[in-house]
């Protein structure tokens, strides 16, 4: 692939974050701090964020901690850059006890960018200090929350629209797979009397409209069709995996005949985006599986790599512009499939920054070559397929660690606690959210 034109590696390094001594005794410009391929942080240093690497840096709790989210398509606009930006959420929490847990809507508004920096020679600071004090007040966040009870930790959620109605698969992990209606949480948290109205009278009697309890056990894998409304896929931890077919009445056939196939846990699940009936699956036996359900359950198993990783595959990503499929695994690889060769066996390229497994895995929604990946390594990373390295840049010679970072490694997002997923914003370019027990970010940064 040729060079991208324009393109920025961030810092000329690969990551916003850099060591910066503490101590007294010791002097210098800051160092930048490569994960997994530098010495560690000494005592007395800390990983500073540099600020000029991001567009837009934004964190939100929730309380207790949410494993999995979706972003809700709104009806804003797409392609929004403009600031301050608006965004949905829908989120599942993972609480101490069964009975404390929420399923819930987030509305995050009012998102500013970056702030420049100021500049160092003023005539008035007295003056300047209270217009910034007046502008860091309107430039602050907001997020409204409406939240229903759930019982039982949420392993994993996705949003889907049927027709005009929004709702959310949700995994639960006392087994059941249930859908909820988004709506009446949607026009809540727009609305502060409509959410007085909600908080007084209607948060304790929401139910799912619909519960699948089927399963054998617990699960993680779930997706919604992008091309047939409220087709959804559903696989769990005893390797089977369920299709759900809508059906009159707001109400779901689930075929009570599992896929057969894999081996062990089926960790993560996605339909295609150019063929009604063909879907992708992941395993913890190391497998990925292609699928086509016009043939019987037993027998739709069209192509498989029985080794696509060493170890568990935890999440795969279909492109919606290439025949690719991304994979991420417990070895902490990041392969991309070409599924015109995919019978193969070996992926078209294969990458390799984290240095714990693979979280979670998307391409970009319009950027055909630019995909994301979380990792145990509480690093997110930024890539780019169509990057070469420029061989009359100084950057390598500048920093020799460089030197043995993937050429298409754009940006290095550290500074979260145990990271679980994220996804790009299908409507705001650029804009990813990510979810951990630190809790949630919106950023957006200067490669992407």
């Amino acid at each position: 692939m040729a060079a991208r034109k324009g393109r920025r590696r961030t810092c000329e390094t690969g990551e916003p974050m850099e060591a910066e001594s503490r101590d007294a005794g010791t002097e210098g410009p800051p160092q930048v701090y490569l994960p997994g391929r530098g010495p560690p942080l000494r005592e007395g240093e800390e990983l500073v964020m540099d600020e000029e690497a991001y567009v837009l840096y934004h964190r939100a709790q929730t309380g207790a901690p949410c494993l999995s989210f979706d972003i809700v398509r709104d009806h804003l606009g797409d392609n929004r850059t403009e600031l301050p930006l608006t965004l949905y959420l829908c989120a599942g929490t993972q609480a101490e006890t069964s009975q404390s847990n929420r399923l819930m809507i987030l509305r995050m508004h009012n998102l500013h960018g970056t702030k420049s920096p100021s500049s160092e020679d003023s005539d008035d600071d007295e003056e300047e200090d209270e217009e910034d004090e007046e502008d860091e007040e309107e430039r602050k966040p907001q997020l409204e929350l409406a939240m229903v009870p759930h019982y039982g930790g949420i392993n994993r959620v996705r949003v889907s629209w049927l027709g005009e109605e929004p709702v959310a698969g949700v995994w639960s992990e006392k087994g059941q797979v249930e859908v909820f209606a988004l709506r009446r949480l949607l026009q809540v948290v727009d609305d502060p009397q409509a959410m007085a109205v909600f908080l007084r009278d209607e948060q304790a009697r929401v139910k799912p409209i619909f519960t699948f309890a089927g399963h054998m056990g617990e699960g993680f894998a779930l997706d919604w069709s992008s091309r047939v409304p409220g087709r959804l896929l559903t696989g769990d931890c005893q390797k089977n995996i369920h299709l759900w077919t809508p059906s009159d009445g707001g109400s779901w056939h689930v075929d009570q005949r599992p896929f057969v196939g894999h081996t062990r846990s089926v960790e993560d699940l996605q339909w295609s985006p150019t063929e009604d009936t063909v879907f992708a699956s992941c395993s913890a036996d190391a497998s990925i599986r292609i699928w086509d359900i016009r043939a019987a359950p037993g027998k739709a198993c069209m192509l498989t790599t029985a080794s696509a990783h060493d170890g568990d595959v935890n999440v795969i990503s279909w492109s919606r512009r290439e025949p690719f499929l991304l994979s991420g695994g417990d070895d902490g690889a990041l392969k991309v499939w070409d599924l015109r060769q995919f019978k193969s066996g070996s992926p078209v390229a294969t990458f390799k920054q984290h240095v714990a497994p693979v979280t979670s895995v998307e391409w970009h929604p319009q950027d055909s070559g630019v995909f994301a990946a979380s990792g145990a390594d509480n690093q997110i990373t930024q890539w780019d397929l169509a990057v070469e390295r420029d061989p009359e840049a100084g950057d390598v010679e500048a920093d020799p660690g460089l030197a043995s970072l993937p050429q298409q490694l754009l940006f290095v997002h550290q500074g979260e606690t145990d990271l679980k997923e994220l996804h790009w914003h299908p409507q705001c370019p650029g804009v990813l959210v990510s979810t951990a027990l630190s809790g949630f970010t919106v950023f957006r940064t200067i490669s992407v």
